[in-house]
């Protein structure tokens, strides 16, 4: 199943092997440079059926980090489809972008909140903080919510111009939609917050608002954390339930990761962790899943699909070490597999 294509509207991956979106804190005003160009280029000539560019903030202060990248306006989007045309021409990859929010966790560097005069004022649904040493960060009103929604969808409308082939909404981590999902980070009494139909409100418009932008010719995932390993926070029943209202609204795959938004919290690490969390995501509401998390081989990456437990292998750390574990793992699974024909006669 790992070299079996799967089709998500009319896009085809050629493979189940996805490069996870992964910051690499190496932009000047959000603007991608060589450094991307290389980094992202890279891995399509491993033979990578989907490339996900990094968190890419969709305002300056939905960045992570002053060094995040960003397509909140058309320099960035005009970079960003450099490395998109290099790709769909020099490979079989498809290339996808996660737009997201940092929220309450922007203005850091190194995992520290940096002073304002050097960042800028974080906004969250709430006035809680990540962390109780950093600055109580500005509770959105409801008009600044729906710019919120429009900086998404403007975002989106960017991407695809550029020719992205899938779209990700990042709802994980403890970022800014995360923190609207969390009931520990949401503490809101109005039409956002409270229930559970409330705290997803944000999210769901974002997703009807990003589709607006959409056609057949672009997918679009989301990002959630599975659970953040918190009694009374954010869970995996709940994840199940949202998923299967994702599902409603044209959302084509789930990509499930865990934690980020309740600092100091301990997660239970292993190969493949959050995979249980991918499966029940996937059976129990019925849509196609990620799974993320640890997954460093081909036979790893083979067993969780045989098994029934996701849809697509997203590979991280993993593939920042080896930028071809997909082509290598077809020669060891004799298993057909995009490789440069420049390459070909180092190929076994």
């Amino acid at each position: 199943m790992l070299y079996n294509p799967i089709q998500f509207r009319n896009i085809e991956l050629k493979n189940r092997w996805v490069m996870s979106p992964m910051c690499m804190y190496s932009c000047e005003n959000g603007l991608a440079n060589d450094f991307h160009f290389v980094h992202y280029g890279s891995r399509s000539q491993g033979g990578t059926g989907l490339i996900m560019v990094e968190a890419t903030g969709v305002e300056p202060r939905g960045r992570i980090t002053n060094h995040c990248m960003g397509i909140w306006n058309d320099e960035q989007a005009e970079k960003l489809q450099k490395i998109v045309e290099f790709i769909h021409k020099n490979s079989e990859s498809k290339i996808g972008i996660q737009i997201a929010h940092a929220g309450r966790k922007g203005s850091t560097w190194n995992n520290i909140q940096i002073p304002i005069e050097e960042g800028w004022e974080t906004v969250a649904p709430s006035p809680v903080p990540y962390h109780p040493t950093e600055r109580i960060p500005h509770a959105l009103t409801v008009e600044e919510i729906k710019a919120q929604i429009q900086n998404f969808k403007n975002a989106a409308k960017r991407a695809v111009k550029a020719g992205f082939d899938i779209i990700e909404i990042h709802g994980a981590h403890g970022y800014l939609i995360h923190q609207f999902l969390s009931p520990l980070s949401n503490i809101r009494t109005d039409e956002y917050g409270g229930s559970f139909e409330n705290r997803i409100r944000f999210l769901i418009e974002i997703v009807d608002a990003v589709n607006e932008e959409l056609d057949e010719n672009v997918a679009l995932f989301v990002r959630i954390s599975g659970t953040e390993y918190t009694a009374n926070g954010w869970d995996i029943e709940s994840s199940v339930e949202l998923a299967k209202i994702l599902k409603h609204h044209h959302v084509d795959l789930v990509d499930v990761s865990s934690g980020g938004n309740i600092h100091g919290v301990k997660i239970p690490l292993f190969d493949g962790y959050q995979v249980p969390l991918a499966s029940q995501v996937k059976n129990g509401a019925e849509i196609k899943t990620g799974a993320v998390g640890l997954i460093t081989t081909a036979e790893h990456a083979e067993s969780i699909l045989q098994n029934g437990d996701a849809d697509l292998i997203f590979i991280a750390r993993e593939i920042l070490r080896n930028p071809y574990i997909a082509v290598q793992g077809s020669f060891a699974m004799k298993q057909d597999c995009f490789f440069p024909h420049q390459y070909l006669r180092a190929k076994i």
